[in-house]
């Protein structure tokens, strides 16, 4: 249980460091502009007409954004960003101390080396140019100062060596959880870390495949945020990893009013399992620090289970929609074209689920009832919202969907009382003492421990049979999972006693009557006439050995 929340705790972690990573790195955020009619768009400000230039573009400075600019008289947005980015890069690697300022109002310099004018396109509505290029100035001093600090030796040796650092701990990370798929947890704490007193009673560990494979991808995430966050101490490893972001940030398609890129749905797909989780989580918590200490029965707590989780998950999807600018109120008329091809193709898990919202309402089979579906004999181990989950006699699960339970007869031996009466047909002989026999299997019945007193086991003379004459030993029982031990138990006690009362038990007779007479007997002449041609050669030949 313990290593169960370690790694539960672990995946969250890493999956909120990758949505902070992945946020940051994208380029999702519009910077400091305040222009309504545009949309962001790779990476940039454009226009609500896809096939427009934009009308802002980033200032990026080693894989950093610092603002927007507009467009002027002969050059878009784009290339004057561009020329932009070239001369703060320029300034940059002169080395020395850079002074920003700005002259006449709007042009801002570095060492009296012009870099750019801001016009009043730049700006907001009811902004001075004065103001916005002060502003600039002050981003773009800091992100000299700060380019300047990274590219220096002392920063880069710093960096390398935290970096050293990080990949020793995600060495070690990767290491413990690959160890956690084959001990427990005490047993993979002491191989990674020796000085550990070992315990000896350690059982191997018994995880599932699929808990395996959850510390797999736990490892695999570990080593990508490892890799992000050194990404992010270089400047040149960040230019890359922000070339690279732009790319995967490509528009793909636009569905619901939406754009969607690699970056996007690779988001929302985190968010889904981030949700998936959280779902889980809150469940089991419901179940064992609420549920659990009000005693209800086990119907009842899968019922609010269920209901809770799906409930979480629907709203949880239809906010992560929104969220993401799909408008769902588009898809209306999709959903409705769809929905009735889904509803010819997913009908049978429809049926399914329906019917398990009816059982798990109407409770006619609950978890722990010993039931019987056609030739499945077995205790409900758990009630889902498509199939139940039926563990025989042999201890073999067998997935039963829930509309058989609706569409056909289903034995269930616990609906409203555990006591059940179980039936032993039993046959003697036509000469054989009917009351001794009548007492041998009422002796029998009361000797065996779970057979109830109340209501009293009884014998029924059934029918005079060909061979035998056939009664039935009726008993009653209060737990219906045993009657297959119970009978095979009282059939070995009721021979001992037959034997015992020397009471005939019958077998199989048949009766063969042969009867004699003459067989009429017809040949054909042919066959008449070879038999005597033989004849005549057997005597001739007789009496030439007699001469």
């Amino acid at each position: 249980m313990l290593l169960k929340k370690i790694t539960y705790l672990l995946q969250a972690v890493i999956l909120a460091v990758l949505i902070i990573l992945l946020q940051h790195n994208s380029g999702l955020t519009q910077g400091n502009s305040h222009s309504i009619p545009y949309q962001f768009r790779y990476g940039q400000l454009s226009p609500i007409n896809p096939s427009s230039p934009p009308l802002k573009a980033p200032i990026v400075i080693d894989g950093k954004k610092l603002f927007f600019v507009s467009g002027i008289k002969g050059r878009d947005a784009v290339e004057r960003a561009e020329i932009i980015e070239e001369k703060i890069l320029e300034a940059i690697a002169v080395g020395k101390d850079i002074k920003v300022t700005v002259e006449k109002g709007n042009i801002i310099y570095a060492n009296e080396i012009p870099i750019f004018n801001v016009t009043a396109a730049d700006t907001v509505e009811g902004e001075l140019v004065q103001a916005r290029a002060m502003e600039w100035r002050n981003q773009i001093a800091n992100s000299i100062e700060q380019a300047q600090l990274e590219r220096s030796p002392t920063y880069i040796q710093r960096r390398i060596i935290i970096s050293f650092v990080l990949l020793l701990f995600a060495l070690i990370g990767s290491r413990f959880l690959g160890q956690l798929q084959t001990y427990p947890f005490r047993k993979a704490l002491q191989r990674i870390i020796p000085v550990l007193p070992s315990n000896t009673s350690s059982q191997p560990s018994n995880l599932t495949t699929l808990f395996r494979l959850k510390l797999g991808l736990a490892q695999f995430a570990v080593w990508i945020a490892t890799a992000l966050v050194i990404l992010e101490f270089f400047p040149f490893f960040r230019h890359w990893r922000y070339t690279i972001f732009q790319i995967f940030n490509q528009s793909l398609f636009v569905f619901g009013g939406s754009e969607f890129s690699i970056i996007k749905l690779l988001i929302l797909i985190v968010l889904f399992l981030l949700l998936i989780f959280v779902s889980r989580y809150l469940t089991d918590l419901l179940r064992s620090q609420i549920l659990e200490i009000t005693r209800m029965n086990r119907t009842s707590q899968e019922v609010i289970l269920i209901i809770t989780k799906y409930g979480l998950i629907c709203i949880g999807t239809i906010v992560l929609l929104q969220a993401s600018g799909l408008n769902l109120s588009s898809l209306a008329l999709i959903g409705s074209a769809l929905g009735v091809g889904i509803g010819f193709g997913f009908q049978d898990i429809a049926k399914n689920f329906a019917s398990g919202v009816v059982l798990l309402f109407e409770r006619s089979i609950k978890v722990g009832d010993f039931i019987q579906v056609g030739e499945h004999l077995g205790t409900v181990e758990h009630v889902g919202a498509r199939s139940i989950v039926l563990n025989t006699l042999d201890r073999i699960s067998i997935i039963v969907p829930n509309s058989r339970f609706l569409a056909e007869e289903v034995i269930n031996w616990n609906h409203k009382d555990n006591v059940s009466r179980l039936h032993l047909p039993f046959s003697i002989a036509h000469d054989s003492d009917v009351a001794k026999v009548r007492w041998a299997l009422l002796q029998a019945a009361a000797e065996h421990r779970e057979v109830l007193k109340h209501p009293q086991p009884q014998v029924f003379f059934t029918e005079f049979g060909d061979n035998s004459l056939n009664l039935e030993l009726l008993i009653w029982i209060s737990n219906p999972s045993r009657q297959t031990p119970i009978k095979s138990e009282l059939y070995f006690r009721i021979k001992e006693i037959v034997k015992e009362q020397k009471i005939e038990v019958p077998f199989p007779q048949r009766d063969l009557h042969l009867r004699t007479g003459e067989l009429p007997l017809t040949i054909s002449p042919q066959l008449e006439n070879y038999l005597m041609i033989l004849l005549k050669k057997l005597n001739s030949n007789k009496n030439s050995h007699r001469r």
